[in-house]
């Protein structure tokens, strides 16, 4: 059945390009939906008014007439669809006023006739598509359809194809989702049955990469079944262009050797102080690096203590990594040098290729380094960190502070913040890497690294773009079980409306489409590059949730209400405090003070109020996460209660009762040092705000999902 179902389809896509085509008529689109089982109403093609008669009195009752031209995609912009048409009368004059206004809205189109259509009763109408992103390949799409589609823009996508698991989430994923389950005393839709055309249009576009776009708009859903009143199918207009992919084995083959080398060359090195290549040699000597360090100069006997090299060829042994320091036009020859060398990894600090225009000169460093076996980061970085190798491989400052953090960037100004953010919070990285160009080295590539790395706990990536987006699904799927992978992904705004065949095509911005299937990957999308770099900093700190009770702590009344608001904006539980745990609380606090949840302890508390209800929060099973806003007295100075909230948590987790704390301190400068003494302790905490630490928690809790730990969507 499946081939002769893909032999129809091929018989008919095969003919439509043969005519130069990339449109299907709407007769050509039922052959492919029934040949997918995509369910659509009877239907017959009327050639002209007798027919168009003969096909409503075979229909029976209202139908609905549309043009079919190849050369008329928006048919109602044409003022080709008529809806409710009854007796021959109606049915007569609707098809020539279908023709008139195809003729005046196109007079050089095909007209083939009017299709004549059953007339589908009321439901919720919705709408299915599939679209070729340049990022992800073939991409599926619903949400709530009809005229409207484009502007109320309720839409998700994922990656094609998608099971009937899937398929069924997507309809829990759209802003409107409680319109499906039914409103105002009306039935809900038939879910399986909206499913299960998503799950058919995957299929199709899947089995057939040629299909650019299709739609279903709109798909008429209601408690019996989903129909598509119309379905739309664009074929593309050019092959994509196939990447070449390296197994997993590969790429962690050349990243072992990329990440531990033990022996690097630095091509262009200098002993002129303000050169990149005399600031490489000296970071990479006054760093520690253990291993060999080869400067590489024609014009020099010794760099920085160390014999230089006329060329790479001529140093002795195996080189793991060369790092270029030289101007872009010499990098091709100095490249071919280093095939012939047989070195696994090329670093490429200079600018000057694709950035610039040069993009043929770009290719043409690709060209060589695949023909060497060669893998490339960069061109145009500033270079890599390996903080646990002891090697600074960059121009720019040195940092020396061990972590589990792993921080990539594609751009070099943010990755010089980056640096800048781990030097004054004192983040300890496993590495910071530089993308630039990416002419081969990538997100993927790096993810399948960290993700074995065991130095590393938590992956952060700003990116601007994906190379191949299906790849670092993958590489994250492999990973998000075992640790955070946060994206700071730039660009949310496209610039232009992308030219699209179908309401589909121009719903799938790049943003949306990478909102959607960023989530599917269990990636936590950082909004801002601040919240970036203190999700990847705070990540590691969190134990992971064992479930969704967060219950607040404060001792400010307004700090409760916007640690509240947070929770709830982040998409959190706050508990609803049972009587016995509630009248527990009522011991610690003062008369005037509230448990519930916020539990408000009041201001004016001594140290003992803060202990007695953090130990009760972190003792009792059915509490999974403590929220702490703290309020800076005389009373409760914020180094008393820094150490305190410390030394309580440190004391449970020695017990094997470790609960994610995050603390927000109001307070004068005093609380900025608290809070850095609570990070060093185990407990995320921030100065002068309620937002940061719960949006912390709400990444962990996103990641915990999204790894498996805890039920529910991500």
């Amino acid at each position: 059945m499946a081939e002769d179902r893909t032999a129809k389809v091929r018989a008919l896509l095969d003919a439509v390009r043969a005519e130069g085509r990339t449109a299907l008529t709407a007769p050509e689109g039922k052959v492919i939906a029934d040949a997918y089982g995509i369910a659509v109403p009877g239907e017959e093609l009327a050639r002209d008014v007798d027919e168009a008669v003969a096909c409503a009195a075979r229909l029976g009752g209202p139908v609905v007439m549309k043009i079919v031209s190849p050369d008329i995609l928006h048919k109602t912009d044409a003022g080709g669809v008529v809806v409710g048409v009854e007796g021959a009368a109606d049915v007569r004059a609707a098809f020539c006023r279908i023709v008139g206004n195809g003729r005046a809205y196109a007079p050089d189109a095909r007209i083939e006739g009017v299709q004549v259509q059953e007339l589908l009763p009321q439901g919720q109408e919705v709408i299915v598509g599939a679209v070729t992103d340049p990022t992800f390949g073939k991409v599926v799409a619903f949400g709530l359809g009809g005229v409207l589609v484009e502007v109320l823009k309720d839409v998700t996508f994922r990656l094609a194809p998608v099971d009937a698991g899937e398929a069924l989430s997507m309809l829990d994923s759209i802003r409107s989702a409680e319109i499906l389950t039914g409103v105002r005393g009306r039935a809900g839709v038939d879910r399986w049955a909206v499913a299960e055309q998503i799950r058919r249009v995957s299929e199709l576009v899947t089995d057939f990469p040629e299909i650019a776009e299709v739609d279903l708009n709109p798909v008429i859903a209601t408690p019996e079944g989903a129909v598509a009143a119309d379905i739309r199918v664009i074929l593309s207009t050019e092959e994509p262009k196939a990447r070449r992919r390296y197994s997993r084995e590969e790429i962690l083959t050349s990243m072992r050797r990329l990440m531990q080398p033990r022996s690097v060359a630095v091509i262009g090195a200098s002993n002129e102080s303000g050169k990149i290549g005399n600031s490489v040699m000296r970071n990479l000597v006054d760093g520690g690096f253990a291993g060999e360090i080869h400067p590489v100069n024609p014009r020099a006997d010794d760099i920085v203590g160390r014999k230089a090299y006329k060329s790479v060829t001529d140093v002795p042994g195996e080189v793991d990594v060369a790092v270029f320091a030289i101007p872009a036009r010499f990098v091709a020859s100095a490249l071919e040098e280093a095939g012939r060398k047989r070195i696994p990894n090329a670093v490429l600090i200079p600018s000057g290729f694709a950035e610039t225009g040069e993009h043929g000169l770009q290719e043409e460093i690709v060209a060589i380094a695949e023909r060497h076996g060669i893998r490339l980061l960069g061109p145009n970085i500033y270079g890599y960190y390996s903080t646990w190798q002891d090697l600074c491989a960059t121009f720019c400052t040195p940092y020396d502070v061990k972590g589990g953090v792993a921080l990539t960037s594609q751009s070099g100004g943010i990755g010089m913040a980056i640096l800048g953010f781990a030097r004054t919070t004192k983040t300890g990285v496993s590495a910071i890497v530089g993308l630039g160009n990416k002419s081969d080295l990538d997100e993927d590539d790096l993810l399948t690294w960290f993700g074995e790395d065991p130095h590393t706990e938590c992956i952060a990536m700003h990116l601007e773009d994906l190379k191949d987006g299906r790849a670092f699904v993958e590489a994250a799927r492999a990973t998000v079980p075992k640790k955070p992978v946060v994206v700071l992904k730039a660009g949310r705004t496209a610039a232009g409306a992308k030219a699209a065949g179908s309401h589909t095509g121009a719903l799938a911005g790049d943003d949306a489409v990478y909102d959607d299937i960023l989530r599917q990957a269990g990636v936590i999308r950082a909004p801002g590059l601040n919240d970036m770099l203190e999700y990847a900093r705070a990540l590691p700190v969190l134990p992971a949730p064992q479930g969704d009770n967060v219950v607040i702590i404060t001792g400010a009344g307004g700090s409760g209400v916007l640690l509240s608001d947070a929770v709830t904006d982040n998409g959190l539980s706050l508990m609803e405090i049972p009587p016995d745990l509630d009248a527990a609380f009522r011991e610690f606090i003062p008369p005037f003070g509230a448990a519930g949840n916020p539990v408000d302890i009041t201001g004016g508390e001594p140290p003992s109020t803060y202990e007695a209800t953090i130990r009760l929060g972190l003792e009792d099973p059915r509490i999974h996460a403590l929220v702490l806003g703290y309020w800076h007295t005389i009373v409760t100075p914020p180094m008393v209660f820094a150490e305190l909230t410390a030394r309580v948590v440190a004391e449970f987790r020695e017990r094997g009762i470790s609960k994610p704390v995050v603390a927000s301190l109001a307070g004068d400068v005093e609380v900025e040092e608290a809070c850095q003494y609570l990070f060093e302790h185990g407990v995320v905490a921030y100065p002068y705000t309620t937002e940061k630490p719960v949006a912390v928690l709400g990444a962990k809790y996103r990641w915990a999902r999204a790894a498996g730990l805890l039920g529910g969507a991500s």
